[in-house]
Order: C-alpha cells, then structure tokens, then sequence
C-alpha cells in the first residue's frame, strides 16, 4: 500500500499528482530549486524539500532524489513527464532502494527509449513500422548508402531522443552531409549517447498517439487516441481526443495495435504507442512513451477515467479498476498548450513576471496550471505555464467552446500562444478536421492577428483621454 510519494518534479505536473494523493488519502512531497522556492507545487504539497539552488541540477540527479524520498520514508516517486521521467537510471536506483517507482521497470524504459530496439520488438510482435535503417547508423558513409537504398526524404534520428530533440529532415545527400554531425552532437548533449539510426521521411502525416494502462496482472487497456498533428518543429501544441479525422474501423484497428505492442513488451503503467498516419491510410510505429504524457488530460475527459490515479494503483500492486468492455468515450476534448511565448517572434520566449491571472471557467473546461498573479516565470524550464482543457459532445460545439475559454483566459505580464491558438480555430481547413503536421508551417498566417492590449493599458489610455478632455 502505497501511503506517501515524493514527486520528482515541479510545476503544473507536480500540482496534477499532488491532487490525485490528496484525493487518495495519499501523502504528497514536493521537491524544489531555488528558483522554484515560490512556485505552486511547493504551496500545495504536504512536505517541500530544497534540493539546491541550480536550477537544474536537483531534478536531474536520480542518487540525491531517491535518498530523499528514503530519508522523507515515502513509498514511491512519482516522475512526471520530462527531466528523469524516461531515465532508467532513476527506475533502477528505486529499485534497489526498495522505492516503488511509478512506471515500467527500468529495464523496459531501456528498452524502449532505445528506438532501435523498440523497432524490433514491434516488429517481431507484427507491428507495422517505418522503413528504415536495420541499427544504428555508423558513420556518414553508410547513412547515405542507407538513405539512397530507402529513397529521401528520410530522417536522421537520434536513437535515445524524444520531444522533438535530435532529429532532422534530410532531402538529398547533401542535407545528410551537413545534418548528420549535428544530430549527433545533439543526441550526445540531450541524451548522453551520439548513436542515431535513419527512418524514411512519412510526408505530411498525422501523428495519432494511443493512452495505454497495464497493470501487473497481465491486464492491458486502451483509452482510445489523440490526434497530436498540430505542432510545430516535432513539438506538439495542440491535442484532440478522440481524433476527429479517424473513422471506428481505424480507431479500433489502432486501439488494438496499441494493446498488442504493450503486451508483447510486457508492459506496466500508463503509457503511450505513437504511430504515424500516412497518406497511404497506412499506420506506422513511431515510438513507445514510458511515462505520463503532457496531454493525458483530454483522454481523461473524453473516458471519466483519472490516469494518474490509476499508476498509482498499478504501482501498489492493485489490478486495474477497469476492463476494455468498461472503456467508452464521450465527445471529443482539446488541449491548448499555454506557452510562455510569443508567436509573432518565431515563439520566442517570454519569461517574466505576471502581472495579472485568471483562469477559463464554465460547462466543459478544465485548467492544468502552477501559475498565479505575481508569479515570476523563471527560464531555465520549459516555456508551457498552464494546460488548458475544453470538452463538448460535438466537434463543431467543441471548437466553439474552446474560443470562448481562451477568451476567457486573463493573463498578463507576459507573451503567450493563447492569440494564436485563437486564429487556429478560426481556420477552416482545422474546422473541417483536414490537417496533419505541415498545418503549422502551411499557414503562416496564423501570426498575423493584433496584440490586444492588457486591461491596465486600456485604462491608463482611458485615463488619459478624459484627463485631456476636461483640460480642454
């Protein structure tokens, strides 16, 4: 039974885990930098430990993590998503401290974080996968024999990569020339090891991803998809579930291809099978995710399902609360990925104090975020500082609920994507449910929308106005 779980990470994230512990009667432990010394999670968890004044540092090292929790007598550590959440090193060192991590075993997040290996296992279970390299590509020579073999465009992958680092497109041999030191160079300082392999380049597809659950008893479900096309640079923004573009003959076909790969790993926890999409309405296997990810929140409320209580579960060892036949969907559910950023400067950063925050409400919507009015936005983290969440039973009533929330989002003090998101549901070919992941590049217009100008602004300029009136 777990009572007591140290959450090795900060932000919106360690806020969703700490309510799922409250509401569990579990106690929760948050960790933190200096630089996250006034952040949210550390407010609303039960405990708070300092680990260090880098901003970094802390929640990278597995050995200083899991002391903690050991010295703090929790049960289990809880990773998130993102910093060590994919590391099997942290895994490993919970379990030979008698920790109870919260995901797979560190031996299958070895194995599936390591996409050479990964493909095998998928396809040795009869999993369809993009074309590509047999292993790992050994030097350029043999990336560009690889490459004309498979026809470009191709891509150079890292092969211990993930979130969008250490990979590029390559259309000819003159592009592998430049980009294949480069992505080693990337996959060394991002993961450690300089290994990539090559995958033939899928043009224009859909990027469809499958929520999974498995627990330790040889059960394994399905929470049906999400279309995570809309993205920009391999980073998604935008997440929809279900998928509208898919029809049930698909969306059960890829559901059951999901199952099938978790168990020919012997998978544990909640998880994530991503495929492709191809024109060919053919799916391919792209990557296996061990871990919570970032937009579990529209399965959760397409489904009524709460993922993350459910890791917890499997974790102490329990069977999981549902069976397949149990699992239905209502509606459909988006999340808008509220960055730190500002569109019409190539999304350049925008870190920085808020000087004003309220959060969307009403019928359908939910609001994921570690943010607050005075909040200092430090940049030494990713730029996402809230999720935001909206369900309707149709798609059409969903994209119109999702304008009004966003435009109910009062957030200020700082440049964010909310402006943008709002052109996107605007666009028609996104209206229709016609896209894939070239929408972002295919429609640079979507910056092209006026900055509205904060409530303080306005007022002083009102202010003004009526001060000059009456000195008239």
């Amino acid at each position: 039974m777990i009572e007591k779980i140290l959450i090795a990470n900060r932000g919106e994230i360690a806020v969703r885990i700490i309510r799922a512990c409250k509401e569990m009667g579990i106690t929760s432990v948050a960790i933190y930098s200096e630089a996250d010394r006034h952040s949210l999670h550390v407010k609303k968890a039960d405990e708070s430990y300092f680990i260090g004044s880098d901003p970094l540092s802390g929640y990278l090292s597995p050995y200083r993590i899991v002391n903690l929790a050991v010295t703090a007598r929790c049960d289990a550590i809880h990773p998130g998503y993102g910093f060590l959440s994919e590391n099997p090193e942290l895994a490993e060192v919970c379990e030979r401290r008698n920790i109870k991590f919260i995901g797979p075993d560190s031996k299958l997040i070895k194995r599936m974080g390591d996409k050479i290996q990964a493909r095998e296992a998928m396809i040795g279970a009869g999993i369809p996968v993009i074309p590509g390299s047999e292993g790992n590509v050994t030097s350029l020579d043999e990336a560009i024999v690889i490459a004309n073999d498979i026809g470009y465009p191709i891509m150079l992958k890292a092969t211990n990569g993930g979130g969008g680092r250490g990979i590029r497109r390559c259309d000819d041999d003159n592009e592998l020339n430049s980009n294949y030191d480069r992505v080693i160079s990337e996959a060394t300082k991002a993961f450690g090891k300089p290994e990539v392999f090559i995958e033939k380049c899928v043009l224009t597809p859909k990027h469809i991803e499958v929520q999974i659950l498995a627990d330790s008893h040889e059960n394994v479900i399905h929470l049906y998809e999400r279309d995570c096309s809309i993205q920009r640079r391999n980073q998604k923004l935008i997440e929809i579930a279900p998928s509208p573009q898919l029809n049930d003959d698909q969306r059960n076909y890829i559901g059951d291809l999901a199952v099938k790969a978790a168990k020919a790993v012997g998978y544990e926890n909640a998880g994530t099978v991503e495929f492709l999409l191809g024109t060919d309405n053919n799916f391919y296997f792209m990557e296996m995710n061990t871990r919570l990810q970032v937009e579990h929140t529209i399965s959760e409320t397409i489904t009524g399902i709460d993922i993350v209580q459910e890791q917890i579960r499997v974790a102490s060892g329990k069977t999981l609360t549902y069976k397949q036949e149990d699992v239905s969907y209502r509606g459909f559910a988006i999340e808008f990925r509220i960055n730190a950023e500002d569109p019409k400067q190539d999304f350049l950063p925008s870190f920085g104090k808020i000087t004003r925050y309220y959060a969307a409400g009403g019928p359908g919507v939910r609001t994921d975020a570690s943010i607050y009015t005075g909040y200092v936005i430090p940049p030494y983290y990713d730029s996402m500082c809230a999720k935001l969440t909206i369900w309707a039973m149709n798609w059409t009533d969903t994209i119109h609920r999702g304008r009004r929330a966003l435009g109910d989002i009062g957030l200020f003090g700082i440049k964010t994507t909310i402006p943008y998101y709002l052109e996107i549901l605007k666009n028609q070919n996104f209206i229709d449910a016609d896209f894939n992941t070239s929408f972002v590049d295919k429609h640079p217009e979507l910056t092209d929308y006026e900055d509205e100008l904060p409530p303080e602004v306005i007022a002083a300029a009102i202010g003004a106005a009526i001060a000059a009136h009456e000195g008239i």
